[in-house]
């Protein structure tokens, strides 16, 4: 964040580091073991998937890694990307102009980001309700209902079990997929917020940590995507198509961002681009705090078939699930230490 007032030592620390060759060498650097480290996230949980599908313990096993996912993605949106929008507003560059200082636009956005999650999928399950089930004139329960395995209605021409059975597995695959796609767009906006910003930086002292630390995040960020693809079911083509957009998005924006710098002169300290950040960060923030909570955290807890069942077994599930999910959680809020 930049600074109004500036002390000499700061400045001169400051000039020191402001060095656009070295910046620029460093960038190409993080460009490459961004997008290598981002493919090695996406893809393991999947690979993981093909592997072990059919075997014994395999949707346990998804299940306890979608729950880790779930920490990751809601410790994304709370330590990272808020309070980063926060602050980008909150610069004094923004904040002293009007109409900046006068309302939280960070707080409105993230809220706005949250309404548009849930627009989403509500339009999206009443498709799937009334028109994507297609057999048997079925009446169908909201989707939550119907993924938690509660038992469906028959309609009016008498379908048999097989059909419900059938009927119900893929609304499972359907609310799987729209979660999938929704927490990418999400993702996405964020990736791209990350990339132009330290596309934009000249400041090499700052660029140097964030490699590593960038790195990190994007493998823990890919493992959280990558355990939901995996879940969904989707088709070959659509799953390769989803893992390299995001392996590619952050290391495009890093590029964009350079030229943005090449055209405009904007670094990452003006004002213009602060705003821009603030706002996209804002966005996606909501759109995530509503995928984590609502369509992952909760979903899983309270409807998912494998804990909701009474037992020694579900318990124990229910407890390594938790264990996870603090697990993913911490692990990405403690790279906030670092970027």
């Amino acid at each position: 964040m930049a600074s109004c007032v500036t002390g000499t030592e700061a400045a001169i620390r400051a000039t020191a580091c402001r060095d656009g060759d070295a910046a620029s060498h460093l960038k190409i650097v993080a460009v490459f073991a961004i997008f290598l480290t981002s493919v090695f996230g996406v893809w393991g949980p999947v690979l993981l998937a093909k592997y072990f599908h059919g075997k014994p313990l395999y949707d346990k096993a998804i299940l306890v890694i979608k729950c880790f996912a779930a920490g990751v993605i809601l410790s994304t949106s709370l330590v990272h990307v808020l309070p980063e929008a926060f602050e980008s507003l909150a610069d004094c560059q923004v904040s002293s102009r009007h109409p900046w200082k006068d309302f939280p636009f960070a707080g409105l956005v993230t809220m706005i980001g949250a309404i548009t999650a849930l627009l989403v999928d509500l339009t999206a399950s009443e498709h799937m309700g009334h028109g994507g089930g297609g057999g048997g004139g079925m009446e169908y329960m909201p989707v939550g209902k119907a993924v938690g395995g509660l038992e469906m209605k028959e309609g009016k021409f008498g379908a048999d079990l097989e059909i419900q059975e059938n009927s119900e597995e893929e609304i499972v695959k359907m609310k799987q997929r729209l979660v999938s796609q929704v927490l990418e767009i999400g993702i996405i906006f964020h990736s791209v917020i990350i990339g132009v910003t330290l596309g934009m930086s000249q400041n090499k002292c700052t660029i140097r940590p964030l490699i590593a630390a960038l790195s990190f995040h994007q493998i823990f960020e890919g493992l959280g995507l990558g355990g939901c693809i995996a879940q969904a079911g989707f088709k070959a083509g659509t799953v390769v198509y989803m893992c390299l957009m995001f392996a590619v998005t952050t290391p495009l924006g890093i590029v964009l961002g350079m030229v943005i710098f090449a055209a405009t002169g904007y670094d990452d300290q003006n004002p213009n681009a602060l705003i821009m950040e603030g706002l996209l960060g804002s966005f996606s923030s909501g759109i995530l705090i509503y995928m984590a909570l609502v369509d992952l955290i909760a979903l899983d807890f309270f409807h998912n078939k494998m804990l909701t069942t009474a037992g020694e077994s579900g318990s124990w599930l229910k407890k390594l699930c938790f264990v996870a999910l603090v697990l993913g959680s911490a692990s990405m809020s403690l790279l906030a230490l670092w970027a």
